[in-house]
C-alpha cells in the first residue's frame, strides 16, 4: 500500500507523521493491481479519477461532552465498512444535545462515513459534523475567530438514514466533532471512518541524515505537497482548494524531489493557462505570470518534455512581450493590478517594488533560455535587453528577507553581503512558509548552510513541536508563546495557536494548516544537502554538489526521467566528504 510504501522511502524516522501513518489501518479501495477500465454500459465521455480512496479509522477520543456519551471505544476498532442487522459491538450513543470529538491521527484530505445501526422507532436522526486541521477549529462555532464554510464546507447538518451510511464532506481535517442537535432523539453510530483521497503514486524520492528532526520536516514536507495533489495541483486542502501558479513553485519543487514526473503539474499550469483571457495576468497577479514562465523552464530542466514546451511558445511569448511593457526606459518595474510576493510584506510598498524588480528579472532570463530552447531569437532577443534595462535600475533594500532573497537570486545584490545584514538578522524572524524557501535558497548561495539549517529546524520544526502533521499556510515562532498544541484543547490561560492568530486571508479558523507552497524544505534538503540538480534537460547530465554544513552523513535518492540518483555522503574526520553515487543508465556526472 502506498503508506507502506512511503514509510520504506523515508526510512524509520520516529515522527508523528511517519508513527501515525504506521498505525493507520488503511484498506485501498481497488481490487487489483490491473489498470480498471470503466464497464461497457458507462457513458463514453467517462473519466477514470486520478484518485485513490483509503479506509481510515480514529485513533483516539479527544473529548466528549458528558457521562451520557458512552460506547466511545467502539469507533476506534477497525471494523467491517457495512452496516449489519447483528452488530458486535455496541454502538456509540449520542443522547440529545451531547457531542465528541475524534482525532484522525494525522492531516487527511477526504470526507468521513457515518454508519448507523438499526433501532426503533425509525425517526430520522440528524447529526451536526465540524470537521478541524486543529481540536480548537473542531470545537468553534461558524463565524467564531474565522471559522467559515470557504472551498469546502467543514460544518454542517445531516440526516442520517435508518440502517446505513453516510457520507459527509469532502475537507480538509484532522479532527471531526460529531455532535446531537435534535432535542428528543437519540443518535446511534456502530462505526465512523475517514475516506482519504489522494493519488497512489511511490516516494521515489528520499532523505534520511545524521538530524531525525530533519528528516522528519523532510518527511512532512513531502506529504504535504502530496495531500494537495488532488484532481489540480492545490495550494490548500481546507480553505484554496485552487490552482495558484505562484504559489505551485515550492509544490513542483518538492514533487520533483520527491514523486518526479506527475500529469497534475502540467495539467494545473495549462489550466491557468487557459482560463486566463489575454491581456489579464494568471490568477490577477502580475507576479504569478511570472512564476508561469520560471515553473516551465524548472519543469523542463528536471523532465525534457520538448514537445509540452513547444505547446507553451505562444503564450510564453506573449507574456514576455506584456512584461517587457511594464518596464520602463530607466529599467524600473511597474507591474500593474494586484502586486503580490507574500503577505508578511504585503502593503509594504518599498518591499514589494525591490521583490518585483528582482523576480521580473529572474522571469527574463528564464523567458531568454527557453525561447533559445524553442528557437524563438525575437523573443529571445526581447527577454535579454529586457533584464539589460532591468539590472540598470537597483532598489534599495528595505530589509525584508523575502524581497533580499529574491535579490540575491536574480544576480541583483551580493549573497554574503545580504546574508549578513538581512537574511541572518534575528534568526527565523521575517519568514513566510511560502518565500522562507527562497530565503533558503539565497542562504545557499551565501554559502550558509548551517543558518539555513537552523531557520529550517526552528520554524517548520516549529510546527511539528505544536503537533503539525502538514506544514502551515503562515507561521510565526511569537505565536507559540503561552499557545497550546493544535491536538488538545486549549488549556485554560494560553493562547489558541490556530484561533487566536493569522492575518489577511487567513484570520483565525479560517487559516489553513495545510498549505502546499509550505512544503519547501524538502526540496531545498535534497538539492543542497544531498547536492542534486540537472545540468541538462531531463538529468542527461546531473551535478552532485553535497554540502552538510553541521551534519556528519546524509543520503537518499533522487528521481528522474532515466531512474533514481542514489547518494550517502559521510563527513571524513580531516572535513572532506565522501560520496557513494549510484547513477541510473543515460545520466553523466558534470563538474
Amino acid at each position: 500500500m502506498i503508506l507502506a510504501r512511503m514509510h520504506t522511502a523515508v526510512g524509520s524516522i520516529f515522527h508523528p507523521v511517519i508513527a501515525c501513518l504506521l498505525a493507520l489501518t488503511v484498506l485501498t479501495t481497488r481490487a487489483s493491481a490491473a489498470e480498471p477500465t470503466p464497464p461497457p454500459s458507462f457513458p463514453a465521455n467517462a473519466e477514470r479519477s486520478p484518485l485513490t480512496s483509503y479506509f481510515v479509522h480514529p485513533t483516539r477520543v479527544v473529548w466528549t461532552s458528558g457521562a451520557g456519551v458512552v460506547n466511545t471505544d467502539t469507533l476506534l476498532k477497525a471494523r467491517t465498512g457495512q452496516a449489519a442487522l447483528i452488530e458486535k459491538l455496541p454502538p456509540l450513543v449520542l443522547p440529545p444535545g451531547q457531542g465528541i470529538v475524534l482525532d484522525f491521527g494525522v492531516e487527511l484530505a477526504g470526507s468521513i462515513e457515518l454508519f448507523t445501526p438499526p433501532q426503533k422507532p425509525k425517526k430520522p436522526a440528524h447529526v451536526r459534523v465540524r470537521f478541524g486541521e486543529s481540536v480548537a477549529e473542531a470545537m468553534a462555532e461558524l463565524g467564531e475567530r474565522g471559522a467559515q464554510n470557504d472551498h469546502a464546507l467543514r460544518d454542517l447538518r445531516v440526516q442520517l438514514p435508518w440502517l446505513g451510511k453516510t457520507t459527509v464532506g469532502p475537507s480538509g481535517f484532522r479532527f471531526v466533532r460529531i455532535d446531537n442537535p435534535d432535542p428528543d432523539t437519540e443518535v446511534r453510530l456502530s462505526q465512523v471512518r475517514a475516506v482519504a483521497t489522494l493519488r497512489d503514486i511511490p516516494y521515489l524520492g528520499s532523505f534520511k541524515s545524521s538530524s531525525p528532526r530533519l528528516d522528519a520536516i523532510w518527511a512532512t514536507g513531502a506529504y504535504t505537497v502530496h495531500l494537495n495533489m488532488q484532481d489540480y495541483l492545490w495550494d490548500g486542502i481546507k480553505r484554496d482548494r485552487l490552482v495558484w501558479v505562484g504559489d505551485m513553485m515550492p509544490e513542483v519543487a518538492v514533487i520533483n524531489a520527491v514523486f518526479g514526473h506527475n500529469d497534475v503539474v502540467p495539467r494545473s499550469l495549462d489550466l491557468s493557462r487557459d482560463i486566463t483571457p489575454p491581456g489579464k495576468w494568471m490568477n490577477d497577479i502580475g507576479s504569478y505570470s511570472m512564476w508561469w514562465i520560471l515553473l516551465h523552464e524548472t519543469w523542463y530542466q528536471h523532465h525534457g518534455d520538448l514537445a509540452d514546451l513547444r505547446t507553451q511558445q505562444p503564450r510564453l511569448a506573449d507574456l514576455l512581450r506584456r512584461l517587457d511593457a511594464r518596464v520602463g526606459a530607466d529599467g524600473r518595474e511597474n507591474i500593474n493590478g494586484m502586486r503580490f510576493l507574500d503577505w508578511p510584506t504585503y502593503g509594504d510598498k518599498a518591499a514589494v517594488h525591490e521583490g518585483l524588480q528582482a523576480l521580473l528579472t529572474m522571469t527574463m532570463d528564464a523567458g531568454a533560455r527557453l525561447a533559445d530552447t524553442l528557437d524563438d531569437p525575437e523573443s529571445a532577443r526581447l527577454a535579454r535587453a529586457t533584464a539589460e534595462r532591468l539590472r540598470l535600475h537597483r532598489p534599495a533594500s528595505g530589509g525584508r528577507k523575502a524581497a533580499a532573497a529574491l535579490s540575491v537570486l536574480a544576480g541583483l545584490a551580493d549573497a554574503k553581503e545580504i546574508s549578513r545584514s538581512i537574511l541572518q538578522k534575528n534568526g527565523p524572524s521575517d519568514l513566510s512558509t511560502f518565500y522562507g524557501y527562497f530565503v533558503l535558497e539565497a542562504l545557499a548561495q551565501a554559502g550558509d548552510i548551517d543558518v539555513a539549517l537552523d531557520f529550517i529546524s526552528r520554524y517548520w520544526g516549529g510546527m511539528l513541536d505544536q503537533g503539525a502533521t502538514t506544514f502551515w499556510e503562515d507561521f510565526d515562532l511569537n505565536w507559540t508563546k503561552n499557545a497550546g498544541r493544535i491536538d488538545e484543547l486549549v488549556p485554560p490561560g494560553k493562547a489558541d495557536l490556530h484561533g487566536d492568530f493569522g492575518a489577511h486571508c487567513y484570520i483565525g479558523f479560517r487559516h489553513s494548516l495545510c498549505h502546499g507552497w509550505a512544503g519547501g524544505p524538502t526540496a531545498w534538503l535534497s538539492r543542497h544537502i544531498l547536492g542534486i540538480s540537472p545540468a541538462a534537460p531531463g538529468f542527461a547530465q546531473v551535478r552532485i554538489e553535497p554540502r552538510l554544513g553541521s551534519l556528519t552523513w546524509a543520503e537518499g535518492t533522487y528521481p528522474t526521467p532515466r531512474g533514481l540518483i542514489r547518494v550517502r555522503h559521510e563527513r571524513q574526520p580531516d572535513g572532506t566528504i565522501r560520496s557513494a553515487v549510484s547513477l541510473p543508465p543515460g545520466v553523466k556526472r558534470v563538474p
